[in-house]
């Protein structure tokens, strides 16, 4: 089949190198131009190596992007992680229009940050959709899914990087080969059933060492690596990355109050939270690098009853 690729980074650069890898062609690549300052993108730069067309449109809607679809003679439109809106009259092109990918079982979790939000929400499943682009956010048919479990210490990092991104490269081959031979099938999302979240970003990170345990504990997980949870020491800026939880089973083993360090060893540090303990395995200063839990203790002058987020 002749694809043209519309993505960016990573994940793009990967979907892009699995269907060269079976032989199919590219017509053109499709992605947004790099913010002035940031390092060059993955799929462009790899699209370019291998001497393919690279357009880079500020807009999907400007006219001269369409022109580029008509003119790639692609049979199949491929969305790999793509935050620029495709009209309808861009990704009806393809003889076989486009799909694309999101990482959310849809109609859940639509919107940008769909790998996070489950986790954070403590979530026990989720997954990926290969699903027809509309004009709406995240609203097409559903062409497939697949469905991982998410383990009660999985991180943003685990489930992205070992389950939805392999699995999302191989189901965009899947798709794209029951829709070029017609044999997929094209199911409505259940809107009573959707949902939406918007970014995961700094401000929805910011740890509550008051809210119960287990949401500090899946805020953490959501958040690692990116953006990263966070708390303060002193006035800066603590993240806090890998982590592990302990409960306490009565009143009396409370041993501080909420937010107080409790115990520094040479490998982590704990904090406590409303119905248990966090123990900080690795974490960094805004301004520093990331280091174990008991260094970064030791170099940042956190001892026991210490209080974070004060």
């Amino acid at each position: 089949m002749k694809i043209a690729i519309i993505g960016q980074q990573d994940f793009g650069k990967a979907v892009l190198e699995a269907f060269l890898s079976r032989g199919d062609q590219v017509g053109a690549v499709f992605c947004a131009p790099e913010k002035e300052g940031a390092r060059p993108d993955a799929l462009r730069a790899a699209a370019q190596e291998k001497g393919l067309k690279v357009h880079q449109f500020k807009s999907l809607r400007d006219p001269e992007a369409a022109r580029a679809m008509q003119e790639s003679g692609a049979d199949i439109g491929i969305m790999a992680f793509v935050l620029q809106f495709a009209p309808q009259d861009f990704v009806t092109i393809p003889k076989h229009g486009t799909i694309q990918y999101h990482p959310s079982l849809l109609p859940k979790y639509r919107g940008p940050s769909s790998i996070n939000w489950p986790i954070i929400k403590g979530e026990t499943e989720t997954g990926l959709t290969i699903f027809r682009p509309s004009d709406g956010l995240d609203e097409g048919a559903v062409v497939l899914q697949k469905k991982t479990p998410i383990s009660p210490d999985d991180t943003l990092g685990t489930v992205y990087f070992d389950r939805l991104f392999p699995m999302g490269i191989q189901a965009m081959l899947e798709a794209a080969d029951l829709v070029m031979a017609g044999k997929h099938t094209e199911t409505v999302q259940d809107e009573s059933r959707a949902s939406y979240e918007g970014w995961c970003r700094s401000g929805e990170a910011k740890i509550d060492w008051a809210k119960p345990i287990d949401h500090v504990y899946n805020l953490i997980r959501g958040c690692n690596p990116a953006p990263g949870a966070w708390t303060t020491f002193n006035g800066k800026k603590l993240q806090i990355f890998d982590a592990r939880k302990t409960l306490f089973r009565r009143f009396a083993d409370v041993p501080g109050k909420i937010g107080e360090v409790t115990e520094v060893t040479a490998q982590s540090f704990k904090v406590v939270a409303q119905g248990g303990t966090i123990e900080v395995l690795r974490a960094k200063f805004e301004d520093g690098k990331k280091l174990s839990g008991g260094e970064l203790a030791q170099s940042g002058g956190i001892a026991a009853s210490a209080l974070l987020g004060s």
